[in-house]
């Protein structure tokens, strides 16, 4: 079971790489007669493309500090999906069976019966709670993994894209070395991890949700076919009278002209709405994704983050909302700053005589 514990653990940091890694060692410590009788991510058809896989995100990840960003950030989405789909698998197909294959309940009831015990096969029993929690744990584990994925594709440096892809092999590295050192030290450890993940679960999930929206309007070219309305769903991208970032909802204008979030908690949860303090708003446009900016004066605090859809809608935003205008944000305001540093200012338009 502490096997077990650790096992589950690893591969829901890294699904691919762990199911892949777990099977290609239990191919090697497998006598070759009985190698054909291994399960499915065991087989060589399975643990060599999967390894493939993660060797050439890695290829990726290590050239990705001299890529520039506009090119790394499609190759992250595709990651980012491939984990998302590697993760889907590994919860239903992975987990169930390495629980079962790991209790081994048959072989302690007939050393029982074996010494004049009466025992009942209670293997129904044992699949009922351990395979629903070892799912629940692995799910909370995975959010926490995938939020790093998603904080990679918001990243605008490709230097903290690898730092943070450089923190979460770390925690994988530690799981599976401390595991083989000793299993008690490796059960341990990873359900240090467990507890922690348990702890930034909301965050997690509201983060995971973003990653969702970003890869699917992404990859479909929703804003394209995207028009926003008097209402329009977005994401609190700072904590705001408790509410968390990365809440997501819809923002309206209510009678008073006061800005508006209607939200859900967890998305399924009784209705809740929060004010947004009153102020100077403008949109402001992304390279990758847009923003609803607070002006303070020269400064400019992000409050809602938009959807991948909003690109080349911003404008048309400002006039639903009543902003005083645009700005540039992000990547595309980094990029304005240094044109004008290097003295390439716009040209003032002059007026027709």
């Amino acid at each position: 079971m502490a096997e077990a514990i650790s096992a589950i653990t690893g591969v829901a940091i890294s699904p691919l790489l762990g199911v892949g890694g777990y099977g290609a060692v239990k191919y090697f410590r497998t006598p070759e007669l009985n190698r054909p009788n291994l399960p499915w991510f065991a087989q060589p058809w399975f643990w060599i493309p999967a390894l493939s896989i993660v060797a050439l995100c890695f290829l990726k990840d290590t050239a990705g500090t001299a890529l520039p960003t506009a090119l790394k950030k499609p190759l992250d989405v595709v990651e980012t999906v491939e984990h998302k789909i590697s993760g889907l698998i590994a919860a239903g197909a992975f987990v169930p069976l390495i629980v079962m294959l790991h209790h081994e309940l048959g072989n302690q009831s007939a050393s029982l019966a074996s010494a004049g015990f009466a025992t009942a096969d209670l293997t129904w029993l044992y699949n009922i709670i351990a395979v629903p929690l070892a799912i629940f744990v692995f799910a909370i584990v995975f959010m926490a993994s995938n939020a790093i994925n998603i904080l990679i594709l918001l990243s605008p440096f490709t230097t903290l894209d690898a730092a943070l892809k450089g923190f979460r092999t770390t925690i994988l590295a530690t799981v599976a070395g401390t595991a083989m050192i000793n299993p008690w030290i490796g059960a341990a450890w990873a359900l240090v991890v467990i507890i922690v993940s348990y702890f930034i679960a909301g965050w997690s999930f509201r983060l995971t949700h973003f990653g969702l929206v970003f890869i699917w309007d992404f990859f479909t070219g929703r804003s394209q076919r995207f028009q926003p309305g008097i209402a329009n769903k977005m994401y609190l991208s700072r904590k705001l009278n408790k509410v968390p970032a990365r809440t997501y909802g819809k923002l309206s204008r209510d009678e008073q002209g006061k800005l508006i979030l209607h939200y859900r908690p967890l998305l399924v949860l009784p209705q809740r709405t929060l004010e947004l303090p009153e102020g100077n708003y403008e949109t402001g446009k992304g390279l990758f994704y847009s923003e609803i900016v607070r002006v303070e004066g020269d400064s400019a605090k992000s409050m809602l983050l938009l959807p991948p859809r909003y690109r080349g809608h911003e404008d048309e935003l400002a006039k639903i909302y009543g902003f005083t205008g645009t700005r540039d944000v992000g990547i595309r305001a980094m990029w304005k700053w240094f044109k004008e540093l290097c003295g390439f200012k716009p040209q003032p338009q002059l007026a027709p005589a």
